[in-house]
């Protein structure tokens, strides 16, 4: 049998997908209308798949807020970082089953420097709060006016938060030498 050169050069991808037990991952360019047909995608995949209902929702939900982030704050974008609406920006999604029947989220983008600093502290003070002091800071965020230099109402990663069954895990890859953007890591486990 000859060499199969597809096989040698993308088998081991599709293994190891396979063997992480990964349901959904998307790696290229988010758009609201990008983002809405793989929602519904994840949405059914959910629901064939037998996951209760209330894991379903927050798993639709993490994802959901993970990929408007995504839209809105990575610093890899097609269109102007001035533009508000019709955004497309470059950044990563999966979802992966683990042994236990609960599930992963992970995302990963490009920020700016100032970005990454805010996302630290936010989420740094987010993984030190209870679930009912996020409760609470996620009912207090809707009362409030959007904050300045917000793309949405503020309360994505506090949903996140409030949804995962343990504080969240992110991580920064440094800026390189070149000048490139470093890359925000965010984990939830579901």
């Amino acid at each position: 049998m000859p060499p199969n050169p597809i096989a040698d050069k993308y088998g081991s991808f599709f293994n190891l997908a396979r063997e992480h037990q990964v349901i959904f991952y998307y790696m290229g360019y988010f758009s609201q209308h990008i983002v809405a047909a793989m929602a519904d995608a994840v949405k059914l995949q959910l629901e064939v798949t037998g996951v209760a209902g209330p894991t379903r929702r927050k798993l639709f939900s993490c994802f959901i807020e993970m990929a408007q982030n995504i839209v809105h704050y990575s610093a890899d974008a097609l269109t102007s970082p001035t533009q508000r609406e019709g955004e497309v920006r470059h950044g990563s999604v999966c979802i992966r089953r683990e042994s236990d029947g609960s599930f992963l989220l992970l995302c990963a983008n490009p920020v700016e420097s100032r970005i990454a600093e805010e996302l630290r502290g936010k989420l740094e003070a987010l993984r030190s709060m209870t679930l009912d002091e996020i409760k609470q800071a996620y009912r207090k965020t809707l009362r409030e006016e959007t904050p300045e230099g917000s793309k949405g109402a503020g309360i994505g990663l506090l949903t996140v938060a409030r949804d995962a069954r343990e504080p969240l895990q992110f991580d920064f890859d440094a800026a390189d030498a070149a000048g490139g953007a470093p890359v925000f890591y965010l984990k939830a486990a579901i």
